[in-house]
């Protein structure tokens, strides 16, 4: 089903399988292992997103060698938009809620986020080739320009996992 929530439930010790066994327990500690599965998923995504500037830095110094100075601030958008996109991802909105919030996550709310940010693993994935197109001898500015563009669809999507979290959508 979930690959990183069967791993979290195949690491529980014996005391927490036997506490699995208490009524009314199993329930909680499934949203627990849920939550910790979603923020261990979004971690690797983030640090994904971040290895793509890797790329970026090579980008950089070929296109500032040949002086286009359009192109090197598109790289520099580049860079910060996948700063801010990978914060974003980072620093999520986790599912918890508190016993007083006024919007309530349920499980079948986190089951659809967890699904959520594993689609997010194909756009992560779009936005790194992007990067890896834009390696010489490309031609940099277009290719810089799509993958601006990648990010941005993947800021959008991040913008409808909030929207599902607090039940707007």
């Amino acid at each position: 089903m979930d690959p990183l929530l069967d791993k979290a439930r195949a690491g529980q010790n014996a005391l927490e399988r036997l506490m699995n066994s208490v009524p009314g327990f199993k329930g909680y500690r499934e949203r627990d292992l849920r939550r910790d599965a979603d923020r261990l998923q979004r971690e690797h995504l983030a640090s994904r997103l971040e290895e793509t500037k890797k790329a970026l830095n090579q980008v950089a110094s070929a296109v500032t060698r040949g002086g286009d100075l359009d192109a090197i601030n598109d790289v520099e958008t580049a860079r910060k938009r996948i700063d801010r996109v990978a914060n974003r991802i980072r620093y999520a909105e986790r599912g918890y809620s508190a016993f007083f919030d006024a919007i309530k996550v349920d499980e079948p709310v986190l089951a659809r986020v967890y699904q959520f940010d594993m689609g997010l693993i194909e756009d992560v994935d779009g936005v790194r080739s992007a990067a890896t197109a834009a390696l010489p001898p490309a031609e940099s500015r277009p290719a810089v320009q799509e993958l601006i563009g990648r990010i941005d669809a993947l800021d959008s999507r991040l913008t409808e996992r909030e929207n599902v979290l607090r039940g707007i959508k």
